[in-house]
């Protein structure tokens, strides 16, 4: 059952269609821009738009950089990382959720405009992901940042790159990651799970959309997928970074977010998961509701008491 301040807004929320993948990205835009509001105490930010070197000859990576105005010695520094399906969103999309994010921490926050599928299918979102990773770890004096206190933090299609990144990080041997926030993630393209098969008209996020957004991100290719595509699938979860991973309800990516962390633990990473009833896919954006700011308050503590702030 849908929580009941969440359902009053349901004829508000897009309807998403993944079709003609411009056209989506365009709507999108439109949509978040006409949500868009004020965002308290964003005065005292300093925003900055650079490009950072790709991965291995690839195009630089644009990325937007918040930091607050006059902060003295070494913050912490968070990789964040928007949704989309892998197919939609931008720095644009999450630049309200980046201010916030910064606002309430005082981490300088690196927000990564990766590559969007389908022109660029995987790995080149992920490798964009960890190339603005690598940036904050070589640049980290520059920047005001503690290298040993950067998290990676990433939203739905976002939170399966972090989660991507997380992995990659591991096995190339760095750059240091001290946590990993994993927000309704998409980790799992098999599309097996419970809640994968039952919640195939959902808001917001539904099982046609999750299929359409796995062909574009993967190439149509569904043989020998890569764990770091799909972390879902990598056999050793051992050796990563702390977790803290929230699900909604009724969405189809809720039993993914759920065993992921399952699996975590069971490899001896320490994971907090919190499952929100009533909500679906994308209900933060109701912000007025009970629920969308008990979520918003327990993330920014979560994250503060991760990176050393409380």
């Amino acid at each position: 059952m849908i929580d009941p301040e969440l359902a009053a807004m349901l004829d508000l929320l897009p309807v998403l269609d993944l079709t003609d993948p411009v056209a989506a990205r365009a709507d999108f835009e439109t949509m978040l821009a006409a949500l868009r509001s004020e965002i308290p105490g964003a005065d005292a930010l300093e925003i900055e738009d650079r490009r950072v070197p790709g991965w291995e000859g690839d195009p630089e990576v644009p990325v937007r950089i918040y930091r607050t105005k006059g902060s003295a010695g070494s913050v912490p520094g968070i990789v964040l990382i928007h949704g989309g399906g892998f197919i939609i969103g931008s720095v644009e999309t999450e630049h309200v959720g980046a201010a916030m994010t910064a606002v309430a921490t005082g981490a300088v926050v690196v927000s990564v405009e990766y590559r969007l599928a389908p022109e660029h299918p995987f790995p080149a979102g992920l490798h964009d992901c960890y190339s603005a990773l690598s940036f904050v770890a070589r640049e980290s004096e520059a920047l005001g940042i503690d290298p040993a206190r950067v998290a990676l933090v990433g939203t739905s299609a976002g939170g399966g790159l972090a989660a991507g990144t997380a992995l990659l990080a591991r096995d190339l041997g760095g750059p240091a990651v001290c946590f990993q926030m994993l927000h309704i993630p998409e980790l799992d393209d098999r599309l097996a799970t419970p809640s994968m098969q039952a919640f195939v008209d959902s808001p917001v996020w539904n099982r046609p959309l999750a299929v359409k957004s796995w062909q574009a991100y993967l190439g149509g290719g569904v043989d020998d997928v890569s764990p770091y595509a799909a972390p879902a699938r990598a056999a050793d979860l051992s050796g990563l970074p702390p977790a803290y991973i929230s699900t909604a309800e009724i969405d189809p990516l809720r039993d993914e977010g759920i065993l992921y962390g399952l699996r975590l633990l069971q490899a001896g990473v320490s994971v907090e998961l919190h499952q929100f009833p009533g909500t679906y896919h994308g209900s933060a954006l109701v912000t007025t509701a009970a629920v969308s700011k008990r979520a918003q308050s327990e993330g920014t503590v979560v994250l503060r008491r991760a990176l050393g702030l409380d």
